[in-house]
């Protein structure tokens, strides 16, 4: 798995100061969610929208995510499936080791990267692999997986305290925000620093929910600065649309049923026992 620059450096790269801001992760070529998403969080008032990568996979219409983050000039971070899509590489780098979640893996990728046009992957490629910033003194650390690697999975029911702890203590970060898990979760560690995953918009996050989230920033709720946000969307036409374009009916089921049907053998056994299947 590849690894992530030395994230121990460019904390002055960015030079605001943010007070309230949301995190979108996993598009997954969900171009309507992520039409919803920010027009509920711009009801919201942030200061700034970050996406944090993977802006293709699953979903049809891979311009249509591209040409909305680019138009509103949202700063991305770059995720595996846009590292591999911009580059042209043969796989999505996704990180599954089971043969059923990578079946499914290269049925969207090929989709995705013959659908994506050129005028996309030079923006893609040159996407930043971590975002740093720093909000009222605490250093935020925004990153696709994880601080260590790009396709790395931080799962709640897998990722203890003192893990979580040493892991931000490495990246000198008192706030990590990450997703690729495609299930939102939130954790204060018992140093107060926080770890966030903002879920994903592309897909539901395999709790019987349509929904979709992202995660909202308000610095001035000091006890509770992060907020898991739920997202309601066209769902039915994404699902005629992703019919229309042959995409495979076990990820349309996913989207009508807010169940996965795929991806299911990477989930940690806490996390699958919380879903249907």
């Amino acid at each position: 798995m590849e690894r992530l620059p030395d994230v121990r450096v460019g904390w002055t790269a960015l030079q605001y100061l943010i007070m309230r801001a949301a995190f979108f992760g996993g598009i997954y070529n969900n171009y309507l969610a992520l039409e919803a998403a920010l027009h509920d969080a711009r009801k919201r008032g942030p200061d700034v929208i970050h996406c944090l990568g993977d802006v293709g996979g699953f979903g049809p219409h891979p311009n249509r995510s591209l040409e909305l983050l680019r138009a509103q000039d949202i700063p991305t971070v770059q995720g595996n499936y846009d590292e591999s899509v911009g580059n042209e590489k043969p796989d999505c780098g996704c990180g599954y080791s089971d043969p059923r979640d990578n079946h499914y893996a290269r049925i969207s990728y090929a989709y995705t990267l013959e659908k994506t046009s050129s005028v996309h992957r030079p923006w893609l490629s040159a996407l930043p692999r971590h975002v740093a910033f720093e909000a009222e003194g605490r250093r935020c650390l925004l990153v696709h997986g994880s601080p260590r690697q790009v396709n790395e999975f931080l799962w709640e029911s897998t990722s203890p305290d003192h893990f979580l702890e040493q892991l931000l203590t490495d990246a000198r970060a008192d706030v990590l925000v990450c997703t690729h898990t495609g299930i939102h979760w939130q954790r204060r560690l018992p140093s107060g620093r926080w770890v966030v995953n903002a879920g994903a918009l592309g897909r539901p996050a395999n709790d019987g929910r349509v929904e979709v989230w992202y995660a909202f920033l308000d610095t001035s709720r000091t006890d509770a600065p992060f907020e898991l946000i739920p997202v309601r969307y066209d769902h039915h036409r994404l699902a005629r649309e992703m019919r229309e374009e042959k995409l495979p009916e076990e990820f349309i089921q996913t989207v009508l049923t807010g169940w996965w049907t795929t991806c299911l053998e990477i989930l940690p056994a806490k996390e699958r026992m919380r879903g249907k299947y």
